[in-house]
């Protein structure tokens, strides 16, 4: 019998560029099924500092111990989020930046070869307050399957394009000032068929975290394709709160 949600810690996820909240949705029935509370926040994609204080005040929201856990970018809106809420108990890393302070995800990126995401992207302007112009950036939806979700069956990575949040390019530039794993235990999913952040990059951000690490097949959508290994892992570190 599964334990009652009220002694588990609630699992908080948030999603990258280029997704939103849904792509967790895999996820989130098996983490409901075990027995968790689940709880999916936008994250807004405009700046990593913005972004990172908007999931902080929702955080502070939560009661109780938290496993927070972010795919892509998500990694680092976590990793700066985290650092003054307490009850964040546990870090977990999707496919994910894990930054240093000072570093941002575009560099991380581009520290080993191997991502081929700036070709497919088409740069949308937008406005910002006092006249300036800011630049969105979407996966080009012809692109879409082979980059971002190539072992996602075409139908849904055609809808995933049709529905995917672009992300400020100067979000990808701004570099992270805080880094919360380095007090909170932490957990990494690397994929090994990624064509956004090259798994390299990936192995070498986790083994500097001291992460828990799993390695999958998988593409950088890996919370669509494979949403039982990644359930499972963040399983792995909650459990360390119920033992």
């Amino acid at each position: 019998m599964n334990t009652t949600s009220q002694t588990k810690p609630t699992i908080v996820l948030v999603h990258g560029a280029f997704a939103d909240s849904s792509s967790w949705n895999g996820v989130i029935e098996r983490l409901e099924h075990d027995g968790y509370q689940v709880v999916a926040p936008a994250n807004p994609l405009r700046g990593l500092a913005g972004d990172a204080a908007y999931l902080n005040s929702y955080l502070r929201s939560v009661e109780g111990p938290i496993v927070l856990a972010g795919h892509s970018y998500g990694g680092a809106v976590i990793s700066q989020a985290a650092v003054s809420v307490p009850n964040v108990k546990a870090l977990v890393y999707i496919a994910a930046f894990i930054p240093e302070a000072g570093e941002s995800a575009l560099e991380l990126s581009n520290k080993f070869p191997g991502s081929t995401l700036g070709e497919t992207l088409n740069p949308v302007p937008f406005p910002l307050p006092g006249g300036k112009t800011g630049s969105d950036l979407y996966i080009r939806a012809d692109k879409f399957h082979g980059q971002f979700a190539a072992d996602v069956p075409e139908t849904t990575a055609r809808l995933m394009a049709a529905t995917q949040r672009p992300v400020a390019a100067s979000a990808l530039e701004e570099k992270a000032t805080d880094a919360a794993w380095k007090t909170t235990p932490s957990y990494s999913l690397t994929a090994t068929d990624d064509h956004n952040i090259p798994p390299a990059a990936q192995r070498f951000m986790a083994k500097r975290a001291n992460a828990h690490t799993v390695e999958i097949e998988a593409s950088h959508a890996v919370t669509v394709s494979q949403p039982g290994a990644v359930a499972i892992l963040i399983e792995q570190a909650a459990q360390i709160l119920t033992d």
